[in-house]
């Protein structure tokens, strides 16, 4: 059964003027906070299939932003892979689906690579996005290989990618392996609910929700290359090696970043 939400879109597929106008009108107030800053946008190519893979910010709060600005730079708008969580909520669904979302499945990413699309993909998923106390720009990937297999199997180049700064817009009081919330995971879990993706409760600006002023850095590695590999999609071997080199160029963009944000601020 095809996926009610999966993308009919086209090449290059672009919101209208009216949604774009939107979307940077949603995004002012905290853009003029976050001034983010993009490093090596020239990596990402400017037409074909690729696949974008890189480290979830807490609440994904960066996400919008890193979209935003591979737009303005290159004219590219980023097909984001949503969790199938974001589906089962009515209205936020069409709003993803109206900016280019598909919901995660392997057939709906294949088809977006198909039609030469720019696909964002986070191995972290959900659970990267609800992070736990001394988690701060950890990537939570686990053994996932299906973002490598589809890259192979599309012929696609992926271009790893850090972001630092939304893991600072808040303080985390409890997160969800907290004692004190036992019980309710019990609850949760006994009804087939999801307890991993479940938010931290945080603290912003003193004791509020109000995130702290904090700029954004996003930075995109040199293409890494599959098409040598071509067949080879379901060779496990190989899809750990590639997995592991896209792993660790991530953890070199995200600690250069956070150098440059430190070097910086001793600046300032």
């Amino acid at each position: 059964m095809s996926d009610p939400h999966a993308a009919e879109g086209h090449e290059n597929f672009q919101p209208s003027g009216l949604e774009l106008a939107l979307l940077r009108s949603a995004l002012a107030p905290l853009r003029m906070l976050t001034s983010p800053v993009m490093r090596g946008v020239e990596n990402i190519p400017a037409s074909g299939a690729v696949m974008l893979v890189g480290n979830h910010g807490l609440f994904a709060l960066d996400m919008p932003f890193m979209i935003d600005e591979i737009h303005r730079s290159s004219g590219r708008f980023v097909r984001g892979v949503a969790d199938n969580a974001h589906y089962a909520v009515p209205g936020w669904r069409d709003v993803l689906t109206r900016y280019g979302a598909i919901r995660g499945t392997r057939d709906n990413c294949r088809s977006l690579l198909a039609e030469g699309e720019a696909v964002l993909l986070y191995p972290g998923g959900g659970r990267e996005v609800a992070k736990r106390k001394n988690e701060k720009y950890k990537l939570i990937w686990k053994e996932r290989l299906g973002f490598v297999s589809l890259a192979i199997e599309a012929g696609c180049p992926i271009v790893p990618f850090g972001a630092v700064g939304a893991d600072d817009f808040y303080d985390i009081i409890l997160d969800a392996d907290h004692p004190v919330f036992a019980p309710l995971r019990k609850l949760v879990e006994s009804r087939g609910g999801r307890w991993d993706i479940v938010w931290p409760l945080v603290r912003g600006i003193g004791p509020t929700p109000l995130p702290r002023p904090q700029r954004l850095y996003f930075s995109f590695g040199k293409p890494i290359q599959t098409s040598d590999w071509k067949g080879r999609q379901d060779d496990k071997e190989l899809l750990r090696a590639v997995r592991d080199q896209v792993k660790s160029a991530v953890h070199n963009q995200i600690d250069a970043l956070l150098d440059e944000r430190d070097a910086t601020k001793r600046q300032a």
